[in-house]
């Protein structure tokens, strides 16, 4: 890891210098809207973490996780930790960032019996790829086929639940696959993010 010595991992959660960061992604609108503000008072005192990977003072990457309870996702499981974003700028590709942050997420969490997350098929976001998401680390348990219901209409993509333990025969996370129809209301940015304009309960429509 060339750069390594020339990175620092931030957790976010209460710093205020990097306080914008916890409202907004790494690019994109600095806007505290509501559904956002409403889950971070809700997540942080459960353990919601952010942190943001600097290289030479730099912003390049970020990492987001926390209990499930609290996480973005319907994922349950007893002592896991729910990663709920991963990224790393395009100009930081290729010096492992997205394992350096991993492995933060590791070390901090040390009682966790494994890590949860979901990955895309097939879907148009170049974020949560199914293949980038396994070079971390996770291995697939269970898809579900979906359409979005507003954008590229008919086009159908897979949401995998992924999993990786960090300790022998630790009991697997499992998903409410209905709920996550509903789409994620807590990151403008996210690829199965649920506009408040739009009024329907699901975003997105199971295929089979």
């Amino acid at each position: 890891m060339k750069f390594a010595s020339q990175t620092k991992i931030v957790d976010i959660t209460r710093i205020v210098e990097y306080e914008k960061y916890l409202h907004r992604c790494l690019a994109g609108p600095f806007k505290r809207y509501k559904k956002r503000l409403e889950y971070l008072k809700r997540a942080i005192p459960k353990g919601f973490h952010k942190k943001l990977l600097l290289l030479n003072r730099e912003i390049v990457g970020q990492i987001e996780y926390s209990p499930p309870e609290v996480s973005y996702y319907p994922i349950t499981g007893n002592k896991i930790i729910v990663m709920n974003c991963i990224w790393v700028l395009r100009k930081a590709k290729g010096h492992d960032f997205g394992k350096l942050l991993m492995e933060d997420l590791i070390k901090s969490e040390k009682d966790a019996i494994g890590f949860a997350t979901i990955a895309l098929k097939n879907h148009w976001s170049p974020w949560f790829k199914k293949d980038e998401i396994e070079k971390l680390g996770f291995k697939s348990l269970d898809s579900i086929k979906v359409a979005h219901k507003t954008k590229y209409k008919g086009r159908t993509f897979k949401i995998h639940l992924m999993w990786m333990p960090t300790t022998e025969n630790s009991k697997l996370p499992t998903w409410n696959q209905q709920k996550l129809l509903e789409g994620i209301t807590t990151c403008i940015l996210h690829p199965l993010y649920h506009p408040q304009t739009y009024e329907q309960k699901q975003i997105l429509e199971q295929h089979y």
